[in-house]
């Protein structure tokens, strides 16, 4: 016996009635004084670019911004406690996943970084966190330091930035 099926019209969703025209979008127009002269990505819009990959590696959230001064720091730590996450600091030799002992699809090694401490749970003040930073930068100067914000209701870490980076680190 075949089987069969059972048309629900609880869950229909409009068919697709195919693409709109794009005559009723505005054009920009550019002129050949604003620097981009014939570049093209082949559509309307004319000033696209590819990011740099090679010599240009970027980590986690704030890594695309110039580095953050002592005032940063303390703003981002002080977001963190405000959000309730609990503050903690990781540190890692490479600083980024990379594949080593194994080729299998959605395995890296070096995701998982050492803890400093234990997290700071409790802590209500962000320059207790930066004095933290301070004692890991000494105990190893060589390694790459993180600051993480872990949300211990939902059991999940929301936030992570680079805190420190070696000397000679790109």
């Amino acid at each position: 016996m075949a089987p069969t099926v059972m048309a629900s019209t609880a869950t229909s969703v409009a068919p697709f009635q195919g693409l709109k025209s794009t005559a009723s979008l505005p054009v920009s127009r550019r002129t050949a004084s604003s620097g981009f002269g014939n570049v093209s990505n082949g559509g309307r819009i004319r000033c696209m670019q590819v990011w740099p990959v090679e010599g240009n590696k970027k980590f986690e959230t704030l890594s695309y911004l110039p580095p953050l001064t002592t005032e940063g720091f303390l703003k981002q730590i002080e977001y963190l406690i405000r959000s309730n996450w609990v503050p903690c600091l990781e540190f890692s030799k490479i600083g980024f996943v990379y594949r080593e002992n194994s080729t299998s699809p959605g395995y890296y090694d070096g995701r998982y970084w050492t803890m400093w401490k234990l997290p700071m749970f409790g802590c209500t003040d962000a320059t207790q966190v930066l004095k933290e930073l301070e004692e890991a930068k000494k105990a190893y100067p060589g390694s790459y330091i993180r600051i993480i914000g872990f949300d211990n209701v939902r059991q999940v870490q929301c936030v992570s930035f680079i805190a420190y980076k070696p000397p000679g680190a790109e």
